[in-house]
């Protein structure tokens, strides 16, 4: 399988959810438009996926990105880096190659997952026009692989967070008037910060986000942020805010009548009394009742 598309179109959280709703293995390649001048910035980015997470990500596709970055550690030298590489064979990821060889502990390989992983796929965030590219046959290499992984949503939920400048995402925000339903009966089990969990509690679909926002005291603009995030996570649903109605089983208590009573008996006579009716339409109204 292999999709193309322009970010305008679709934004990166909403590719990453794509991914991730469909466990879907491959490389996701981002071209960022206008492409750089300067030689030394990456003229593309690489994500690699594997049944809807990300096992790696590099701004080379030499496999030589993981490491490139364990020798820019100090860890190990260019040469060794690039022999061990070659030798950690197709089916060990070279993280946990070294870490077997007792070369990098599990705080090491923590570290490079998140510099390789999470500092870099959050960045791309940012990115406010360019072309992607998945391809599905595209296999995962195991010398960019630490050996971890993390969901796609996790990834979204840190870049998203992260994001200062919003003005690409600025016509995906939802109406400050519409209203957020959840789509599931059931707590999430992301991991939600603070003011994503109080957003969680008004998704009934019963009141509009600005109201929200007064709630959280908050900023709207704050608001509509969080809930774009649980929107591309899959969490809840932008709906139109419906006028509130009284539901068919509710009983309807009679208004007391327009009028006093004693003039109830004289519908000529209260008619009469309200200043919008025509002596017309009054004479009319009597011919009908005296024939009748």
């Amino acid at each position: 399988m292999a999709i193309t598309g322009h970010l305008a179109e679709f934004s990166l959280a909403e590719i990453f959810q794509f991914l991730d709703q469909g466990h879907k293995t491959g490389l996701l390649t981002i071209t960022p438009l206008p492409e750089p001048t300067d030689p030394r910035l990456p003229r593309s980015h690489y994500v690699w996926f594997q049944q809807g997470r990300v096992v790696a990500a590099a701004h080379r596709s030499d496999g030589r990105g993981l490491a490139n970055l364990i020798c820019q550690r100090g860890w190990l030298g260019d040469r060794a880096a690039g022999r061990l590489a070659q030798t950690c064979g197709p089916q060990h990821p070279l993280g946990l190659h070294l870490k077997t060889q007792g070369i990098l502990d599990s705080e090491q390989i923590k570290l490079l997952f998140y510099v390789q992983v999470m500092r870099q796929v959050c960045a791309l965030f940012a990115q406010a026009d360019g072309w992607f590219h998945f391809d599905g046959q595209q296999t995962v290499p195991m010398a960019e692989m630490t050996g971890l992984n993390a969901p796609a949503t996790d990834v979204t939920l840190a870049g998203l967070r992260a994001l200062r400048d919003w003005q690409a995402l600025e016509d995906k925000l939802p109406d400050p008037a519409s209203a957020l339903l959840a789509l599931t009966p059931t707590k999430p089990n992301l991991k939600l910060n603070a003011l994503e969990w109080q957003i969680w509690e008004y998704t009934q679909g019963d009141i509009s986000l600005s109201a929200i926002a007064a709630q959280l005291n908050c900023t709207v603009r704050q608001l509509q942020q969080a809930a774009f995030r649980l929107i591309v996570v899959g969490l809840v649903e932008e709906m139109p805010l419906l006028p509130m109605t009284i539901p068919p089983s509710t009983p309807i208590e009679e208004s007391p009548p327009a009028y006093p009573v004693e003039l109830a008996t004289t519908p000529a006579a209260a008619i009469a009394n309200h200043s919008q009716v025509s002596h017309s339409f009054l004479q009319n109204l009597m011919g009908f009742l005296t024939k009748h």
